[in-house]
């Protein structure tokens, strides 16, 4: 690592002008949150894997930022080189920049991986100082990465409209009104979820998240999709020209920005009767002579492409396609509850097989018992490992109709380990299942017509009185946000204290968000709403046809962690009042796995929490009964048992 960082100083000190300090982002070109192989930079100079950070290279120190969700991660895999900065509780990084660096400092930066947001905002910090911010030409830690991965060339697929549920044509005319409505001739477009969602397609250049590594450009009249042409097939090129989208390589989108900017940027191909009618219409020819701005998302584009243009002909404004994403279409919505129901089957099979093991292998009094037996060691050929339970129920979901692969690093988590929010198990490291400590599973698939993701908590042996008043804390909250009724205009700001007070009874409380929209067939986490304490969920309404999880927890360092989480639709409420003619909205669980009875404290749930218990078991029987066998199914009967009101 020491060596890593002298050759990153040696180019920092070499580079005009020298660099007083370098900022490695953990994004890609696109902003995204997950990234390939090539693009894990901060995760190569640094050591630490997360997919949330920031890594600060001076000429004396290196520093680390990352959120709650990784603090237990980061303080074990940095070097004593590197100094953790704590989100929410130390400075941010453009405070201590401002704050620590000397006056007129430069800081370098590659201008493709961080938003316009970002860099205006360090660039606001530190102008007090006249501290100001350098976008180095050639990325610096490629320079010293001498075994980089090589990018893949992944085929890039059609998304048929049996599961889109929406035309590319459809998708184009909604997002062309919404160009005029803003007075914009065009919209530069780099979130590749919402390059995969516009265009009805998909891939697998970034592992869990089904997009290809593109940009688009949209004018009022023409269509540009720009990617690596090797990853093109026939039919794909055949796709594109049949919704007349040209379609240019990956590199060349800089040099179009610049025509862009003077409006000199054309199509070869022909305009469609739609787009010829946006073009010579009187009426439309005179709201087309109005539109002057070039529309860029201020979060997800890239500060090098909006560095091409003048400040005056952008507008910066969340991506209109953002929210058209986020509101699913009938069939998305059909397709994600069929997949949901098909991976609550794998969990139950996996928590069946899990449950049989555990007894097998370690005598433990399983699922359901708490009774004290004689545990068994195995041998070492037999043992159970996070990782190779993990791999047994990557297995159940596997043979699941529609199957594409997993959505996120499986989170399989024991004891100690549970306490790390984003745990990833390596193989080598990894702990063995232990029957006398909490098992907690966060994990998801790609179906083709949907996107999953679930956790459970579990215990195979005899938990303490303090676990389960835990994870009924946990539970209290889950039930609270799942059965909340709010008005319309509410934002996942407000909504986020619903999980989080029956855990505040207790003294407890967690370091992440309650919950994030979840795609269709795209990114398991999907804006632009969510469900946070943190100010930006202030920022979009929950709507009706949007996805949300559902996913408090508690971790206590050292010992255990506890998350329960489903997949919720918002939809319309029917309420027996309607104050202020505003309409109301609610929740519909989609996500189908039980909750384990003897974790439960049942004295500290009020009966109605007991009633949501036993009628979201009831369904779990009724949804899940004819994925089962009859193992299974006698399995699932017991685990799904109601609990007695009076209790």
């Amino acid at each position: 690592m020491a060596d890593k960082l002298s050759a990153l100083r040696s180019l920092m000190a070499s580079h005009s002008p020298p660099l007083h300090a370098l900022i490695v982002p953990s994004e890609d070109y696109h902003q995204s949150e997950y990234v390939s192989d090539r693009d894990k930079r901060r995760q190569f100079i640094s050591g630490f894997s997360g997919s949330a950070g920031l890594a600060l290279i001076t000429t004396n120190d290196a520093r680390l930022w990352t959120d709650g969700r990784y603090f237990l991660q980061a303080e074990k895999q940095l070097s004593d080189q590197w100094k953790l900065m704590r989100m929410g509780e130390d400075p941010a990084v453009d405070i201590w920049m401002a704050d620590n660096l000397p006056e007129e400092a430069s800081i370098g930066v590659d201008p493709w991986c961080i938003s316009i947001d970002t860099a205006q905002r360090w660039e606001r910090a530190l102008e007090k100082k006249q501290q100001k911010l350098v976008s180095t030409s050639n990325n610096l830690v490629d320079q010293i990465w001498k075994d980089r991965p090589e990018a893949e060339l992944n085929p890039v697929k059609v998304q048929a409209l049996e599961f889109a549920g929406r035309t590319v044509a459809d998708k184009l005319q909604d997002l062309r009104e919404k160009l005029m409505q803003e007075k914009a001739h065009s919209i530069i477009i780099c979130a590749l979820d919402e390059v995969a969602w516009l265009f009805n397609i998909r891939g697998s250049d970034v592992s869990y998240c089904p997009v290809v590594h593109a940009f688009a450009v949209v004018t009022l009249t023409t269509s540009f999709f720009y990617v690596d042409q090797r990853k093109v097939s026939p039919e794909v090129l055949s796709h594109m020209k049949e919704i007349h989208v040209e379609v240019r390589d990956y590199n060349s989108v800089s040099a179009d920005v610049n025509l862009l900017s003077s409006n000199h940027l054309v199509s070869s191909l022909p305009l469609n009767a739609a787009e010829d009618k946006v073009a010579s219409g009187s009426t439309a020819e005179h709201k087309t002579a109005e539109c002057n701005f070039i529309w860029m998302d201020s979060r997800s584009c890239c500060y090098a492409l909006y560095s091409k243009l003048k400040s005056d002909q952008v507008l910066l404004q969340q991506s209109p396609i953002a929210l058209s994403k986020a509101l699913k279409n009938p069939i998305e919505m059909e397709g994600l509850k069929n997949a949901h129901m098909r991976d609550g089957a794998a969990v139950v099979q996996f928590l069946v097989w899990l449950d049989k093991q555990m007894q097998d292998l370690y005598g433990a009094p399983g699922y359901f018992s708490e009774a004290e037996t004689e545990r068994i060691k195995p041998s070492e050929g037999q043992k159970l490992t996070e990782v190779s339970v993990s791999d047994k129920l990557e297995g159940f979901r596997a043979s699941k109709e529609h199957f594409r692969g997993l959505s996120f690093p499986t989170i399989s988590s024991v004891g100690s380990n549970a306490a790390i929010i984003h745990y990833g198990p390596d193989p080598q490291t990894c702990a063995e299942m232990d029957p006398d400590r909490i098992y907690l599973f966060d994990s998801g698939a790609q179906y083709q017509d949907g996107t999953t993701d679930i956790t459970r908590t579990v215990h195979f042996g005899r938990s303490s009185a303090h676990e389960k008043a835990c994870y009924t804390g946990v539970l209290k909250g889950h039930i609270a946000l799942d059965s909340a009724r709010f008005p319309k205009g509410t934002s996942g700001h407000a909504l986020d204290i619903l999980a989080r007070i029956p855990l505040w009874k207790f003294g407890l409380d967690y370091r992440h968000g309650t919950g994030h929209g979840i795609g269709s067939y795209l990114n398991v986490h999907e804006g632009p709403h969510l469900i946070s304490f943190r100010p930006q969920a202030q920022n979009v309404p929950l709507q009706a046809t949007m996805t949300v999880t559902d996913e408090p927890g508690y971790y206590e360092d050292g010992n255990f962690g506890i998350r329960l989480e489903n997949v919720l639709f918002v939809k319309d409420a029917n309420t027996e009042f309607n104050f202020g003619d505003r309409g109301y909205l609610e929740f519909e669980h989609i996500t189908w796995a039980p909750y384990q009875h003897k974790l439960i404290n049942l004295s500290l749930l009020t009966p109605e929490e007991i009633r949501w218990v036993n009628s979201y078991h009831s369904r779990c029987r009724e949804i899940l009964a004819p994925y089962m066998n009859d193992t299974e199914m006698g399995w699932l009967m017991k685990a799904t048992e109601p609990i007695d009101v009076a209790m």
